[in-house]
């Protein structure tokens, strides 16, 4: 019987129940997950480990060796994403509201890389909304962004391009991606990056955002599928302007049904 304990496979010649495991192996330990769900400390001995388990022993404040930390950060995941988004690989064109909030998610899931791009530095009014702070004012966003998703992950391979993006960079920035999301404020921009994308790439998807300003209600925010291999995402009405502004709430609620999506083309199931 083979089971997975702290990303080391250890074999056992019989059954063996969770808490035998955690005594023997880690008896501090804190947190105890089983195929990526908590299990309390009461129903150690109930529970019997069977083949191909995932085991992750976790003492809480103890800062884990780096060879367990990655399968530590995703001891919560559903069982198989891990091994699948590590090799995948997204890229995010804008460094904004959405491109923050969706580049963290996916770098939380454990994906194994990004490709960034943006041509615009961090200023006091990105704060309500995007995820840097106020230390990295006046720092190019995607050098701001790259030090955050490396904090978050440090496995995380971020490949960062400060440039202002067009349809003869478009295809050589993001040829090596396998999904794609569309991050921009600007109509031109989103028009752009559609055009030049899917006409490089017809059979990589494309997950792109319209009508997310203001503070509606959050379940107007949907994703629809629109073409064969594009997607959007919003209420496709909210336009940012005079009276509309753009709001942290849903444009996290975008981001992360970007980031969703994303991760769900990556697993195969859309």
């Amino acid at each position: 019987m083979k089971v997975t304990l702290n990303e080391r496979e250890i074999n056992f010649a019989k059954k063996i129940s969770l808490g035998m495991l955690a005594k023997r192996y880690r008896p501090g330990a804190d947190v105890v997950t089983l195929n990526g769900g908590v299990v309390s400390k009461k129903d150690f001995g109930k529970i019997k480990i069977t083949d191909g388990d995932r085991v992750c022993l976790i003492e809480k404040g103890k800062k884990p060796r780096r060879e367990e930390l990655e399968m530590l950060m995703a001891a919560r995941h559903s069982p198989g994403v891990i091994e699948k988004i590590k090799n995948a690989s997204a890229g995010i064109a804008g460094c904004g509201g959405l491109g923050t909030h969706a580049a963290i998610s996916l770098a939380r899931l454990g994906i194994g890389r990004l490709v960034i791009a943006d041509c615009d530095v961090v200023e006091p009014s990105n704060l309500n909304r995007q995820f840097y702070f106020v230390a990295q004012i006046g720092q190019r966003k995607v050098s701001a962004l790259k030090k955050i998703l490396r904090a978050v992950n440090p496995f995380l391979e971020v490949e960062a391009h400060f440039v202002l993006l067009g349809k003869k960079n478009i295809p050589r920035i993001f040829g090596g991606v396998d999904v794609m999301i569309e991050a921009f404020d600007s109509k031109h921009a989103k028009a752009t990056l559609a055009n030049t994308f899917t006409a490089a790439f017809p059979d990589k998807p494309l997950i792109m955002a319209s009508g997310i300003a203001g503070y509606g209600p959050s379940n107007g925010i949907r994703t629809r599928k629109i073409g064969k291999k594009l997607w959007v995402v919003g209420d496709l009405t909210s336009e940012a302007g005079i009276g509309s502004g753009l709001m942290s709430p849903r444009v996290g609620i975008a981001a992360n049904h970007q980031a969703n999506l994303a991760l769900r083309l990556i697993l195969g199931i859309e």
